[in-house]
């Protein structure tokens, strides 16, 4: 399932554009606009397909993103945690209104175009409930997990945008998405290094 969603990512990024390879997972997907492809126009210039689908791709995955971090005053009493989770809602929350500012500039349809789908970075409804019933290090452990896929995946796809989107407004904001989610990338890593696997025995 999250290898289909991962070509799904791909397919969206690429939605409209002409060209445009698929990138490993080592690296942010390439996306070339289509110079043949009508654009929208908003305020600040036009908006190409690859910077509506990243504008709608982003908002999505924040939209299943805030019900976990709302789960964490009352699933911890640690001020790290707590703090970390405010720092990320707070920023996202942000992101994900000039998202939608910037989709409505462009005209996009206001529905969810990812609406259902288990793409990498996106929490489940599974995912979600057992959040809800975790509590101490087993929540530590599992908020760790999902926080760490979407920072990562939002950071990826925010790279992007960044070099291949054309509306201003929009490439910016994919900069602030980009370094606002690495911080919290490197403070999450503070308070949870990334599992590794164990030396094998000689």
């Amino acid at each position: 399932m999250r290898a289909r969603a991962a070509l799904l990512t791909t397919a969206v990024l690429l939605a409209g554009c002409a060209g445009g390879t698929p990138a490993d997972s080592a690296g942010p997907p390439t996306v070339a606009p289509a110079a043949s492809t009508p654009s929208s126009v908003g305020s600040a210039g036009s908006f190409s397909p690859t910077d509506i689908a990243w504008l709608q791709l982003t908002a999505a995955m924040t939209d299943r993103l805030l019900p976990v971090l709302d789960l964490v005053p009352t699933r911890t009493t640690d001020p790290a945690w707590r703090r970390l989770a405010a720092d990320v809602r707070a920023s996202n929350r942000s992101d994900l209104t000039r998202s939608c500012q910037l989709l409505r500039e462009a005209g996009a349809p206001t529905t969810n175009p990812h609406e259902g789908h288990d793409m990498p970075g996106m929490i489940t409804t599974d995912e979600l409930t057992a959040l809800r019933s975790a509590t101490g290090t087993t929540f530590h452990r599992l908020l760790a997990a999902h926080l760490r896929a979407y920072l990562t995946q939002t950071v990826r796809v925010a790279t992007a945008e960044q070099k291949n989107g054309v509306h201003p407004a929009t490439t910016t904001l994919a900069t602030t998405v980009i370094r606002s989610n690495t911080t919290h990338q490197q403070n999450l890593n503070n308070l949870s290094p990334t599992p590794t696997s164990p030396t094998p025995p000689r």
